[in-house]
């Protein structure tokens, strides 16, 4: 059996009028865990129009101008921030997770990074599955302020 082709994503730098679609896609893929945590999660209340201005946010859609799926990335000295990865809901299950990680790959690597790091709620235990399953290794878990988090990170190799 073949497996079915995936969509082809270009992912590009969000511009201005790709806000409200990067606020949709945010609130879908995250809203499911306000009950789960107790509150809103900090994705869901960043900036997004900041983001987007200072060329943090990364969109991608499977036609243009749509957008199903995103990261917010931060470049430190020593390493790439992931500070969100976010797909909407009627997108899950057609690889754009993968997309997108392996996009943050590629970013490190062309920016010069020899790691990336994020972290995840501790009650968001689906992703403490995924981030092992592509090479991020558990750091610590550390509560700052109201969140208890856990913290990853993925050493690049040249």
């Amino acid at each position: 059996m073949t497996p079915e082709p995936r969509t082809a994503y270009e992912i590009r730098p969000a511009e201005a009028a790709d806000v409200p679609a990067v606020q949709a896609v945010t609130d879908a893929a995250y809203h499911h865990y306000i009950e789960r945590i107790g509150r809103v999660p900090a994705p869901m209340e960043s900036d997004h129009a900041e983001n987007v201005a200072a060329g943090r946010v990364y969109v991608t859609g499977p036609a243009a101008g749509t957008v199903t799926g995103l990261v917010v990335l931060y470049a430190h000295e020593d390493h790439l921030y992931l500070d969100n990865i976010a797909v909407h809901p009627d997108a899950a299950g057609q690889g754009l997770g993968r997309v997108l990680l392996e996009f943050v790959e590629d970013r490190a690597r062309a920016l010069g990074l020899p790691e990336i790091r994020l972290y995840t709620n501790a009650m968001m235990w689906e992703n403490q599955k995924i981030y092992p399953r592509f090479g991020y290794e558990f750091v610590e878990r550390r509560v700052e302020g109201v969140y208890d988090r856990f913290h990853y990170r993925k050493r690049l190799t040249p």
